[in-house]
């Protein structure tokens, strides 16, 4: 789940404490459990990530270094052999992760043809883009179960979203032991603040813009008062 406009924070603004990173003592032990987990899983960002039965995941990786891996599982098979490249992609996982995080300089970028399937950004672009509009869209003022509808649909969300990585990541930021993070649900005024908050959580773990809050409205909803939008 990525990209949010690169508009200059207000200096105001940037005093807010960040929300996924903040943790309390009690939660500080589980945290790291299961970071520890999922660090034979993951690869740094923009890098290489395996699913949770052990093969690459091409919806958790970034199209480059899904190239990256599917050329060199190829020149280390057969030409007309899929299973020896589905062989040779979750064999030379490690050393192209290695590989990938020790790179001084990024690998030429290739275009991907649209209707090739998602890689993260991507995919997170367009999630970004559905949650935002549902937040634009959310009734002025909620009722019991227009709220409980969008608290369902949050939940379900953070369990089978593609790429399992982030999905993990919200799920445990929402879960939070304060209950600081649980989502706001009664007005689209809160409903939007908190999840321009959650999108603000994911920019600063990706070294990210943060987008200004107080703007989310003409952002998603209204359009800028520019006219830019009209």
């Amino acid at each position: 789940m990525a990209e949010i406009p690169p508009e200059q924070v207000d200096s105001q603004y940037k005093g807010h404490a960040p929300l996924f990173n903040q943790q309390t003592p009690g939660a500080s032990a589980s945290a790291s459990a299961t970071a520890r987990n999922n660090e034979s899983k993951t690869a740094p960002r923009k890098g290489l990530v395996l699913d949770k039965d052990g093969k690459p995941c091409r919806l958790c990786t970034d199209a480059a270094s899904w190239r990256s891996l599917t050329k060199q599982a190829k020149s280390e098979s057969t030409p007309d052999s899929k299973a020896n490249i589905s062989t040779a992609m979750a064999s030379s996982f490690a050393a192209l992760a290695a590989a990938s995080s020790s790179s001084s300089s990024p690998s030429p970028s290739t275009t991907t043809p649209t209707d090739c399937p998602p890689d993260v950004e991507a995919l997170g672009r367009s999630t970004w883009t559905l949650l935002h509009s549902m937040a634009a869209t959310y009734p002025e003022k909620a009722d019991s179960a227009q709220q409980r509808d969008m608290r369902g649909f949050l939940t379900l969300f953070s369990r089978l979203y593609p790429c399992w990585v982030c999905a993990d990541d919200f799920q445990a930021w929402m879960a939070h032991p304060s209950g600081r993070n649980q989502p706001r649900l009664g007005s689209r005024a809160e409903f939007g603040w908190w999840m321009c908050e959650a999108h603000n959580e994911v920019n600063r773990k990706l070294g990210k813009k943060e987008f200004d809050c107080r703007f989310w409205e003409e952002r998603w909803r209204t359009g800028w008062k520019d006219g830019r939008c009209d």
